[in-house]
């Protein structure tokens, strides 16, 4: 297995106050996968993601348990030195904001250049050939020209592209994409998911973040479900949007725009996801469940295997699937 996160639980310490941000969380990638990670904002997805390259902010964020195994080294135990070495050759990032990721103060082109000269042993020469390369490969017009360019100087999709670019150049055997099209309009957001299907090598693994349903769709081959913390489901893609068994996987899908909801309203999960320093009893997503019991708010379930897949609801085979809330 390319990537294994085994039980990872990460805090944030804020004004004395602790919040339990990620709790409890295993998950793998094969090679060839693409691993999508979805869930709303606020349920703890972008800190299992930046925690892996344990490029998390620390203080204030903490790990107090759990390994990210890579090719069987487990990246939490790293010394720094090591894990720098593989960051961008092993592990590529492609973070959701590229205009606060790229430094303002150098050419897009020098930026490209330095992963090189980093990480492999080339000349200046064959770096800014490279570098041009993967400009064209990612759809930069021009790239002789635009490789002059600051990064304010281009257009959102162009500075998302570059993101792409530098994620991508060493062909690293794990990509971890961090809303990578949050900030892009829709006709941008396609053209960029169709560059990550075509430049992404066969054998490498992705794990996606995102809080889109359709992009998801349209990427992952396996979707883990998060929420408030937790993992409540993980499937393969395509059983999964068929027939989601857990009821917030379903309220998701329902949300999503299909040729069956043209014209009519969406559907809107009620309420919000709980703040992570104020957690519900029981089951974390109870006060928002359409088909919630009363021992759901006192007894937390745990995640159990269910045909073919992990959810973390008792009731789930009754529940979801074909007879998921409609």
């Amino acid at each position: 297995m390319l990537l294994e996160l085994k039980d990872l639980h990460i805090q944030f310490e804020t004004d004395g106050q602790v919040t339990r941000a990620v709790d409890g969380v295993s998950l793998g990638l094969d090679r060839g996968q693409v691993l999508g990670l979805v869930g709303e904002s606020g349920c703890g997805k972008s800190a299992t993601a930046m925690s892996i390259p344990r490029l998390l902010p620390m203080p204030p964020a903490r790990i107090t348990q759990g390994q990210a195994l890579f090719d069987g080294r487990d990246l939490l135990a790293l010394p720094l030195p090591e894990l720098r070495a593989l960051r961008g050759a092993k592990i590529g990032v492609i973070f959701q904001d590229a205009m606060t990721s790229l430094s303002p103060l150098h050419r897009i082109g020098r930026q490209l250049e330095e992963v090189l000269r980093l990480h492999r042993d080339v000349s200046a020469a064959a770096a800014r050939d490279t570098a041009l390369e993967w400009l064209a490969r990612v759809g930069i017009p021009d790239p002789a020209l635009r490789s002059k360019a600051y990064p304010h100087e281009l257009s959102g999709g162009m500075q998302q592209r570059v993101m792409i670019a530098m994620a991508l150049i060493l062909e690293p055997d794990l990509i971890i994409a961090d809303e990578p099209t949050t900030a892009l309009d829709v006709t941008i957001q396609a053209q960029v998911l169709t560059l990550m299907r075509r430049l992404r090598r066969a054998n490498s693994g992705m794990l996606l973040i995102t809080h889109d349903m359709g992009v998801v769709s349209q990427m992952a081959t396996r979707i883990a479900v998060m929420y408030a913390g937790q993992l409540v489901e993980q499937a393969d893609a395509e059983v999964f949007f068929r027939a989601p068994l857990h009821p917030y996987s379903a309220a998701l899908l329902e949300a999503l725009p299909s040729a069956a909801t043209r014209g009519k309203r969406l559907k809107a999960i009620p309420g919000q996801v709980p703040s992570a320093g104020n957690l519900p009893s029981g089951c974390r997503f109870h006060d928002r469940c359409p088909v919630a019991r009363p021992d759901c708010a006192q007894t937390p379930p745990e995640l159990r295997a269910l045909g073919g897949r992990l959810v973390r609801c008792p009731y789930a085979a009754e529940s979801g699937g074909e007879s998921s809330p409609r």
